[in-house]
């Protein structure tokens, strides 16, 4: 017997390559990609805080 309930997530993956960045980051249910945004917006998404000096 194993510990717990066994995970029915096994093999399934969530992130693909995104059209626009080319970033393993498109998530396909939600169709939008984490690293730039594409699928959600026209603007590039990026934050103030992680500005690179």
């Amino acid at each position: 017997m194993t510990k717990g309930t066994p995970s029915k997530m096994g093999g399934k993956r969530a992130h693909t390559i995104c059209r626009r960045c080319g970033k393993h980051a498109f998530h396909i249910q939600k169709r939008r990609c984490a690293s730039c945004g594409f699928g959600e917006s026209a603007k590039l998404r990026h934050y103030v805080w992680a500005k690179q000096h």
